[in-house]
């Protein structure tokens, strides 16, 4: 009996001994990687991370939204916390800058509240890409007062402050000079010929104001430098420099990233404004411009290429000047935006190619950008892999026949990517 017992504890005994064996082997001999905060998911928004200096264990909540007036007759804008730039980032992108390193600049986006979703989906591509490392402003237009909704979602996806404002009833509307009768009749024959926004009263109005007054509101006054964004908008590369700081420093006033033919059908009669514009105005054409990449014939027609619009970034205090004051001021006396239907696009343009000189015009081909139906994929595997990008080069629009791309290249003696023609027609 006594044997039997001291087998019992023999057994219990090795049984222990084993057991701590392998926990201290399990604890000690196998290396385990060291946790870092690249480890960690990086979809949080930089409210959500603990920030440095904090206790270890501490979860801070995120600091209230707060609404501050912008500006003074208008509506209160509501604003996202500041953020802050001591927040860890990925050793792949720039550290987010300081307030006093950024250069003067904001978003802009002209939406209906009825646009919301649609705007969200533009938002997030626009943080993700680019606006979480810099954290600049966002200025929200609309004929009506935003509702709290709108104003609510897309604060909370902005990384900078938010501002909302309503369009003046003069710049949103038919001025008196026009012959209200006259736009009805262009109104219902473009319906009949089936021109695509041609019977739409809020289109031309959106069009008037885009090419002659957003830069005027009084949210866009303090700023010195926008970046047009629309609803559904995808942006499919990493931008990892300050797109705004690259435009001072080399001199560049006006950018686009998709150039094309517009539907002849909708300008008939603005070239003839503009060739009026020139010769009143014959101090206000740049020398060394772009006319070669608006005509065939040096000015005497228009071949119809523009930068389209619904991407730009660009400089305000040029928008402001008195040279695209007149310019503007010239078409709109002529109607066009009403008797016809001129967009902001072509306005935009052929702004740009006179006003400007050739090498204040720049094409962004790091930004790669769609807007229904069209495609920017940056030209060059290697830039796609670096900046995840995640654009099907085959869909890329720049070289294929109805894009103008490739005329902006040869007036300014630029070497075509490597690979272009392989995304020819």
């Amino acid at each position: 009996m006594a044997a039997g017992s001291a087998r019992i504890v023999r057994y219990i005994l090795f049984a222990f001994f084993g057991v701590m064996i392998l926990y201290f082997m399990s604890s000690s001999s196998i290396p385990r990687p060291p946790l870092s905060t690249t480890d960690l998911p990086s979809w949080k928004s930089e409210q959500e991370k603990t920030p440095p200096g904090a206790p270890a264990g501490d979860v801070q909540a995120p600091p209230p939204l707060t609404v501050e007036k912008v500006a003074e007759g208008s509506a209160p804008a509501l604003t996202s916390p500041k953020q802050s730039n001591d927040a860890p980032s990925s050793p792949t992108h720039p550290v987010a800058e300081t307030s006093d390193e950024r250069m003067n600049a904001t978003f802009v986006t002209l939406a209906r509240n009825s646009d919301l979703w649609e705007i969200v989906k533009s938002i997030r591509q626009v943080e993700d890409r680019f606006n979480r490392k810099f954290h600049y402003d966002w200025v929200f237009l609309n004929d009506k007062p935003f509702d709290e909704s709108f104003k609510n979602v897309t604060t909370s996806l902005i990384s900078g402050k938010t501002h909302y404002g309503e369009i003046a009833q003069e710049h949103w509307s038919f001025p008196d000079f026009i012959d209200t009768d006259r736009a009805r009749k262009t109104r219902e024959d473009m319906a009949q010929r089936k021109i695509i926004y041609g019977d739409s009263i809020s289109y031309r109005h959106m069009c008037r104001f885009e090419s002659g007054f957003f830069f005027l509101h009084p949210l866009m006054q303090k700023f010195e430098w926008y970046w047009r964004v629309e609803p559904s908008i995808e942006l499919y590369c990493d931008i990892d420099y300050d797109t705004f700081k690259y435009m001072r420093d080399h001199g560049k006033k006006y950018s686009f990233v998709l150039s094309l033919y517009e539907y002849v059908e909708t300008i008939p009669k603005l070239w003839d404004s503009v060739k009026t514009f020139i010769k009143e105005h014959p101090e206000h054409i740049a020398e060394d411009n772009s006319m070669q990449f608006l005509s065939d014939d040096n000015g005497e027609t228009y071949n119809h290429c523009h930068f389209w619009s619904n991407f730009e970034i660009g400089n305000l205090n040029w928008l402001r000047s008195q040279a695209y004051t007149d310019y503007f001021n010239q078409l709109d006396k002529d109607g066009g935006f009403f008797y016809e239907r001129w967009g902001d696009a072509p306005v935009h343009s052929i702004a740009a190619g006179l006003l400007l000189k050739k090498d204040e015009v720049h094409f962004f081909n790091d930004i790669a950008y769609y807007h229904v139906p069209f495609t920017h994929c940056p030209t060059g595997d290697q830039y796609r892999l670096d900046h995840k990008c995640h654009c099907n080069p085959k869909d890329n629009f720049d070289w294929k026949g109805y894009s103008c791309t490739s005329r902006f290249f040869d007036m300014n003696k630029m070497e075509k990517p490597e690979g272009y023609k392989d995304q020819q027609d």
